[in-house]
């Protein structure tokens, strides 16, 4: 069997609020959305006792044994759902620690791809497998611009507007774990408006990301970059994605988004500067 290739595009918050906590998470919602940057997979079958996984590109150093892919495989060894071997390559091109979801949209695009196989059926099982990789693995399964509620409901947005985008993430990550281990504050959902208006540059440019500030004073070099890329001319608004370290500039222009990015290389040399849009 020849390889199947796959894109495993990075998912992006244009904005998120934190509403509460259960005993084990805390509850967000989250304005979504894909981008054309993404991870390259490539799956085949093979006749073999067990599943094989390898990780190669710019992002792939630090990846352990113990990652969203193997976590997926493993689940559904014990599901015993089917006994298909495969072998798994993956093209890291985005970073991990970025706020990008990075590993957990390659498991979601390892999911869709075993669901258009018909090895997954049951919504159910689907749904149990993806949320006990990760929170955000469910949101990979669709691929387009989502709201997701405060409840869990989630919703596409029926908007054709496209952002072209400026990411840049310094040369440190951020821990996940740290940055919501240090939510002190909720708030009242926000995300309930008219969903066609939900992608509107400004309604967004009025949003935030509740995990932003916590990040800011955590590593304080995110400020200087947040105030840089706030200055650049014709941004439609600038912000933290996920728990970071990824800073955004969104921009309506290519052009304008292209002539920011050089500004930023040139200032901020030793960071990942990168531009790309919304699919």
């Amino acid at each position: 069997m020849s390889y199947i290739k796959i894109k495993s595009h990075a998912k992006i918050n244009l904005a998120l609020n934190i509403v509460g906590k259960t005993k084990k998470l805390h509850k967000i919602e989250s304005i979504v959305s894909f981008l054309d940057l993404h991870d390259e997979i490539r799956i085949k079958k093979i006749n073999q006792k067990n599943n094989k996984i390898k990780f190669f590109g710019k992002f792939s150093k630090g990846i352990k044994s113990k990652n969203t892919v193997s976590e997926l495989l493993k689940n559904i060894e014990k599901k015993k759902l089917f006994k298909e071997k495969f072998q798994i390559t993956i093209k890291k091109n985005i970073p991990s620690e970025a706020g990008l979801g990075g590993g957990s949209m390659n498991a979601a695009s390892i999911l869709n791809f075993l669901i258009k196989k018909k090895l997954l059926k049951r919504k159910k099982e689907i749904l149990e497998i993806a949320n006990a990789i990760g929170s955000d693995v469910v949101l990979g399964l669709y691929k387009k611009n989502l709201v997701l509620k405060s409840n869990n409901e989630i919703k596409v947005i029926p908007s054709k507007k496209k952002f072209n985008i400026l990411l840049v993430k310094p040369s440190f990550g951020c821990s996940t774990k740290k940055i919501y281990s240090k939510v002190k504050k909720f708030y009242k959902p926000e995300f309930n408006t008219k969903i066609d208006n939900l992608m509107r540059s400004d309604f967004l440019r009025e949003k935030k990301n509740d995990l932003e500030p916590i990040a800011i004073e955590s590593y304080p070099k995110l400020k200087i970059l947040k105030d840089f890329l706030d200055k650049l001319p014709n941004t439609e608004f600038v912000r933290m994605t996920g728990s970071g370290s990824t800073i955004i500039a969104y921009f309506n222009s290519s052009e304008k988004c292209k002539e920011a990015s050089k500004k930023v290389s040139k200032q901020f040399r030793n960071y990942w500067c990168k531009t790309s849009k919304t699919i």
